[in-house]
């Protein structure tokens, strides 16, 4: 059979658009299509979409860890054949920690010094209590901070939303990683400075990698890049503590 023969015309199972190549012009679906199988499902779309070296979750995660700022900016620029969807991405990652929890027996208040507890305010003990569910919360006012700190970048709120929804992931990983030590490991005190150093610590540093990272090709020189991604997590927590003191305020005046 000759390789080189042309393709038959056809229209597009997808849009309906007559296709005369491999893909169609009009959505760019492949002008071949095949009935699902289970075979086919597992050789081809879970292989092809989870572990292929050159895009997928392991090549997104691949990235996140060693060029984090460049390739969501690469992404949000156009380039995004590769990326895996930072919106599906959580989502696994979520699964993943919810198929994990009934054997995780150790929340983060229960390897938290008793006097630090004591001192903590209702943000914080919400935070401690739902670390994930306050990763997901913070996306928006990361992306707002982002974008006032970031303004010469002349990106729009959305796109905000996307580069910070990846950082978020990569929180979401490290948080999930800690989970699974606790299933194997249950020295409290141990995990506690774990946790604080590994994903508190750690967090703030690559939080200010990200950032400056992202933003060091739009015209911030490498110490502004640097000033304003440390200025995002600080104004949260000025904003944070302002919260706090005002629900104490309003706690006091109720009781």
């Amino acid at each position: 059979m000759n390789s080189n023969a042309p393709l038959a015309h056809h229209n597009c199972l997808n849009c309906n658009n007559e296709v005369i190549d491999k893909y169609c012009e009009s959505c760019g679906q492949k002008s071949t299509t095949h009935r699902y199988s289970l075979i086919h499902f597992i050789e081809h779309d879970f292989v092809h979409g989870v572990w292929h070296v050159d895009k997928g979750i392991l090549y997104t995660i691949k990235e996140l860890f060693t060029r984090p700022g460049h390739s969501i900016r690469e992404f949000i620029q156009g380039k995004r054949a590769r990326l895996f969807n930072f919106v599906t991405l959580i989502m696994i990652i979520l699964t993943v920690s919810t198929l994990l929890a009934p054997y995780i027996h150790i929340r983060l208040t229960d390897i938290m010094p008793k006097n630090i507890q004591a001192t903590m305010g209702e943000i914080e003990k919400f935070s401690a209590k739902y670390p994930k569910l306050m990763v997901l919360i913070l996306i928006p006012f990361y992306s707002l901070f982002s974008f006032v700190w970031f303004k010469k970048a002349k990106l729009n709120y959305s796109e905000h939303l996307v580069l910070n929804s990846y950082k978020t992931s990569v929180e979401l990983i490290i948080g999930l990683l800690f989970s699974i030590l606790t299933i194997f490991y249950t020295n409290p005190t141990s995990l506690f400075i774990i946790y604080y150093v590994v994903v508190g610590l750690g967090g703030m540093i690559y939080s200010v990698w990200f950032y400056s990272q992202f933003f060091s090709r739009y015209g911030y020189s490498n110490k502004a890049a640097v000033f304003r991604a440390i200025m995002i997590p600080v104004s949260y927590l000025f904003l944070s503590a302002f919260v706090g003191f005002a629900i104490a305020i309003v706690s006091k005046l109720i009781k």
